[in-house]
């Protein structure tokens, strides 16, 4: 049974979260809507290097439309990428657009092509639902990883996230005789602390990456989140916990056996001090704006009491019992951290 077994509806960026995003340089005015990209005229499947469907389709502009979507996809690209100096970018130009259509939220990803050099960059334009841009921007001061995205009314864009996709790594990479299985597990631990603390939803191995460094003799790993549409949405408590989603099941059981569970212990509490230390760091920035999603309507009231339940019997903790709405049970999560205690 999938954990999550209904479309979850859209919210509206509510004029407090817009005046947040205002505030802290995140709402541009951009050259390019979500709409502008809706009115193609037919697709092409895009394959793989092994042939293979990725469910994406490339997009066809009339010719009437094709320049300007191309030249406006650009700019909002230089907007995103060096503050708007087209200057720096008389040598791009757009080589494709992609539509994921089998998708709830049907989002576009662009492809920018440098052709000086034939080096590309992605970035995806989506329809701004708070959620989603709740939990971009809870990952940007929480997590290890800064991230780059934009609002304009009701368009999004973010920047490309890279990394093997989770489903790849795991059929691709796991029997790699170079694979560090207690490095990765222990990612994959602080991994899902991370994503249970501030309650990000449906992380399958389809919505995070693997991202891979080399480091002297060793390898180092990280898994990224790379779709924040179920920011503390669903009831059930097991959606914010990606060691129960069968699809990482690979990865859980690398971790099953390459560690002891006082090691797994240890790897949660250190996640839980480092993002302490960055929600710290960043105080009055997340005080902003959880002040702000607390009085935003985020979820249905039914999941908002059944997530509250299961919080308390998780953590046997009463504060969560005076959380109305999603943001204050977010609020309460991090206030378990003692950040604001620092």
């Amino acid at each position: 049974m999938p954990m999550i077994s209904r479309k979850k509806q859209p919210y509206r960026v509510s004029d407090a979260l817009r005046r947040y995003l205002v505030g802290h340089g995140r709402e541009l005015r951009l050259p390019i809507r979500y709409e502008d990209l809706t009115y193609y005229g037919d697709t092409i499947p895009v394959y793989d290097k092994r042939n293979r469907d990725t469910l994406w389709e490339s997009v066809l502009y009339p010719a009437s439309e094709r320049k300007r979507i191309h030249r406006a996809l650009v700019d909002t690209y230089a907007t995103l990428r060096v503050t708007g100096d087209l200057s720096l970018m008389q040598h791009l130009v757009t080589d494709r657009v992609d539509v994921c259509s089998y998708g709830n939220t049907q989002p576009f990803r662009v492809r920018i092509l440098n052709t000086l050099n034939e080096n590309f960059d992605y970035f995806y334009v989506k329809r701004a639902d708070a959620s989603r841009v709740y939990g971009l921007e809870l990952e940007h001061i929480l997590s290890p990883n800064r991230l780059e995205f934009m609002t304009h009314d009701d368009t999004l864009v973010e920047s490309h996230i890279a990394g093997i996709p989770g489903d790849v790594f795991m059929r691709d990479h796991l029997e790699d005789k170079h694979l560090d299985e207690v490095r990765l597990a222990k990612e994959f631990v602080k991994f899902c602390e991370r994503c249970f603390i501030r309650l990000l939803g449906d992380m399958h191995a389809g919505n995070f990456v693997v991202d891979i460094t080399p480091d002297f003799d060793e390898t180092s790993y990280r898994l990224r989140a790379i779709d924040f549409d179920q920011q503390s949405y669903e009831g059930n408590i097991r959606v914010y916990q990606p060691n129960y989603y069968v699809e990482n099941n690979p990865i859980i059981k690398l971790g099953m056996r390459c560690m002891e569970q006082a090691t797994t212990r240890q790897y949660q509490q250190e996640e839980r001090s480092l993002i302490r230390h960055r929600a710290t760091s960043e105080a009055e920035r997340l005080r902003q704006l959880l002040d702000v999603m607390r009085f935003d309507e985020l979820a249905p009231e039914d999941n908002v009491a059944e997530l509250r339940a299961g919080l308390i019997d998780a953590y046997g903790d009463r504060r969560f019992d005076r959380c109305q709405t999603m943001g204050a049970l977010v609020d309460a999560s991090l206030s378990t951290l003692g950040w604001e205690e620092a």
